[in-house]
């Protein structure tokens, strides 16, 4: 503490500065802003509807099933890797829907899955969905 000429002290008044700390947040606030990415968009998912009554059951409805061992098949006839995709393409240029579902057995490995997905795509579908168990059962008419 200073001691004024004539024997008294000065009060010091100790308040704390307090402008760059609102600078540094003001940064990090913008930093924060820029960094933070958008929120991600997942993809949509596509589920197959049942069937109104009266309707032929899996009428236009595409399924492409990957079964054990590499073997596929198309609404249950098979066919191979080699003519997926040409026979894809057949089905779908009279079709103005590009919509197709994919069914991996359980115990076929994803890889195999996404790989006929990928035909399916380059063949022109623009939706692929996947059926899973619980969506096959919960499409299936009750009794």
């Amino acid at each position: 503490m200073d001691v004024a000429a004539d024997g008294r002290r000065d009060h010091l008044v100790s308040s704390p500065n307090i402008v760059p700390l609102i600078d540094v947040l003001l940064v990090l606030i913008i930093l924060f802003l820029v960094i933070t990415p958008k929120i991600p968009a997942g993809l949509p998912a596509l589920a197959p509807q049942p069937n109104p009554p009266n309707s032929r059951p899996d009428a236009g409805l595409i399924v492409v099933q990957v079964l054990p061992g590499g073997a596929l098949a198309i609404n249950n006839e098979s066919t191979d890797w080699d003519a997926l995709g040409s026979r894809l393409s057949v089905i779908f240029s009279t079709r103005a829907e590009k919509v197709a579902f994919v069914k991996g057995a359980g115990n076929v490995p994803f890889a195999t899955v996404a790989r006929a997905i990928d035909v399916m795509r380059g063949a022109g579908i623009e939706h692929v969905g996947l059926i899973t168990p619980g969506v096959e059962a919960a499409t299936k008419p009750l009794p």
